[in-house]
C-alpha cells in the first residue's frame, strides 16, 4: 500500500517533539494507511455504519476534505468553534498546515468553506497549529513554524465574504512569541495562554507565556509562569492546559484564576490571578506516566480528565488510557481511577460538555464517553472517522473536535482525510 505523505509527515514532526527524528516514533499502530474516499452524503447509523463509517448512536452530517479546505500540502490538525450571535451562524474554525480555514455551518449538511487566514509570511508551514476564541476574535499559533507569533482575526469580517473562498490577513499579530504548540484562552477574564512557546521574546521555558486579550486587537504581555518541577527538560514545559476563574469546592482557592497544565511529567496546578507573581499549588505525576498531553475540567471544577499520548504506544497500558484526577482539593490532586476505553488507539485531544467526554482518538476517530458518574467513565458512542485503520495505538487519525456547537453538531478533524461533522442519533 502505497505511504499517505500528509501523515507521515505528522509523524515526523511529532517525533522531533520528543528529541528523535522520524523513525523515533515508529509507527506503531499502522501509520500510513491512505485516505478514505469519502461519503459526502448525511447517513444516519444505521446498524453499526453511517455510509463506510463504523459508528454507534452517532449519525455523519457532513464532511470537506483537506482540499476543499485550502489544504494543497500536509495534513489537517486542531480545530475550534465560533458561534456569531449576530446572525446566528456556527463557524468551524479549522487548522491545517497552511493556515485556519473557516467553514460556514449555516446548513451544517452543506458546510460553506469561505475562505483561509494563511500562516504568517516568513513562518515556516508547522505540523501544529491551535485556535481559540474570544470576544469574536480568533487567536492561532502554530508550533514549529519558525516567527509565526499569535495572528489575530476578527471573525465578524466572515459576514462580509462574497466570494468564497477568499484568502485574508489577519487583524493583528503578536510577536512576543515566534512558535508555541498551544493557545489557552480564559474568556472570562480576557487572558490568553501561549504554552510550548520557542524563539521570539521571552518563551517561559515553554510554560505558559501570559497575553492580555481584553482589547483583542491590541494583546500585550503579562508575564510568565512555569514550574520548573514538571516537564522534560527542566523548564516547566506545558503542553496544553485549561484556565478558569475556578468555582470548585476548595473554599481557599474560590474566585481565583487557576490553570491546569499538562506538563509532560505531570499535572501542574497553579495560580495565576496575579499576573506579576503568579504562584505553583501543585505538580503531581501517576502511575505509567509517558506523556501528558492534554486535560479538560468538568463543569463543577472538581475533576480533570487528562490523556497521556504515549502510553499506548510504548505498552505501558491496555487500551486508550484516561487517567481521572479528583481536583477538590487544588493543593493535593489525586489520580482516583483509569478510565480504560474499548480499543487500544493512542488518545489525542479530549473535551468535556455537561456529563458527556468527547475523544479524539487518532485510528479509533471520535469517541463519546459518559461521566454523570465521574470517578466511572462509560463509552456510549463513537464514529470511527478512519475506517480503514485497525484501531490500534498510532498517530495518524483524529486529532481533535469541537462539541460546544448548541446546534449539537460536532466537528472533527481528520490528519488525512479533512473534518467531518457529525451529531447524536435521536436516541442519544
Amino acid at each position: 500500500m502505497k505511504r499517505n505523505t500528509r501523515a507521515v509527515a505528522g509523524i515526523a514532526a511529532l517525533g522531533l517533539l520528543l528529541g528523535c527524528d522520524s523513525d523515533g516514533v515508529t509507527d506503531p499502530g499502522g501509520v500510513g494507511l491512505e485516505p478514505v474516499e469519502p461519503d459526502t452524503r448525511a447517513r444516519q447509523c444505521t446498524e453499526g455504519k453511517a455510509g463506510r463509517y463504523p459508528c454507534s448512536g452517532i449519525d455523519l452530517v457532513s464532511y470537506l476534505s483537506g482540499e476543499e479546505i485550502g489544504l494543497t500540502q500536509g495534513i489537517v490538525n486542531d480545530m475550534w468553534g465560533w458561534t456569531d450571535r449576530l446572525t446566528g451562524t456556527e463557524w468551524a474554525l479549522v487548522g491545517h498546515q497552511q493556515g485556519t480555514a473557516f467553514v460556514s455551518l449555516k446548513d451544517p449538511e452543506r458546510p460553506l468553506y469561505a475562505g483561509i487566514l494563511p500562516h504568517t509570511d516568513g513562518a515556516q508551514a508547522g505540523a501544529w497549529r491551535d485556535i481559540k476564541v474570544h470576544r469574536n476574535h480568533a487567536f492561532i499559533v502554530s508550533d514549529g513554524a519558525g516567527p509565526h507569533g499569535m495572528q489575530v482575526f476578527d471573525l465578524t469580517r466572515l459576514r462580509r465574504v462574497a466570494d468564497p473562498p477568499e484568502t485574508f490577513a489577519a487583524t493583528a499579530l503578536y510577536d512576543g512569541i515566534h512558535s508555541a504548540h498551544n493557545i489557552v484562552i480564559n474568556e472570562e477574564t480576557g487572558f490568553a495562554y501561549a504554552v510550548g512557546a520557542s524563539g521570539g521574546g521571552d518563551s517561559c521555558g515553554g510554560g505558559l507565556h501570559m497575553i492580555d486579550i481584553r482589547d483583542p486587537g491590541n494583546p500585550a504581555f503579562s508575564g510568565c509562569f512555569a514550574d520548573p518541577a514538571t516537564g522534560r527538560s527542566g523548564t516547566g514545559y506545558t503542553h496544553d492546559a485549561i484556565c478558569v476563574v475556578y468555582r470548585g469546592p476548595d473554599i481557599e482557592h474560590r474566585g481565583r484564576e487557576i490553570c491546569f497544565g499538562s506538563n509532560e511529567t505531570a499535572l501542574s496546578i497553579a495560580d495565576v490571578s496575579d499576573k506579576a507573581a503568579p504562584a505553583a499549588l501543585a505538580a503531581v505525576s501517576y502511575p505509567n506516566a509517558a506523556y501528558a498531553h492534554q486535560g479538560w475540567l468538568d463543569e463543577a471544577h472538581e475533576y480533570l480528565y487528562m490523556n497521556d499520548e504515549f502510553d499506548e504506544a510504548f505498552g505501558m497500558v491496555s487500551g486508550t488510557r484516561t487517567i481521572v484526577w479528583d481536583v477538590r482539593d487544588l493543593d493535593d490532586p489525586i489520580p482516583v481511577a483509569d478510565f480504560i476505553g474499548t480499543t487500544k488507539a493512542t488518545d489525542h485531544n479530549l473535551y468535556v460538555a455537561g456529563n458527556r467526554m468527547y475523544q479524539s482518538n487518532y485510528h479509533a476517530g471520535l469517541r463519546v464517553v459518559s461521566i454523570a458518574a465521574r470517578e466511572s467513565p462509560v463509552e456510549i458512542a463513537f464514529f470511527d472517522h478512519e475506517p480503514d485503520d485497525s484501531n490500534e495505538a498510532g498517530l495518524n487519525g483524529g486529532w481533535s473536535n469541537y462539541p460546544f456547537f448548541e446546534s449539537g453538531v460536532i466537528g472533527a478533524t481528520s490528519i488525512g482525510s479533512g473534518v467531518f461533522f457529525v451529531r447524536m442519533s435521536e436516541r442519544n
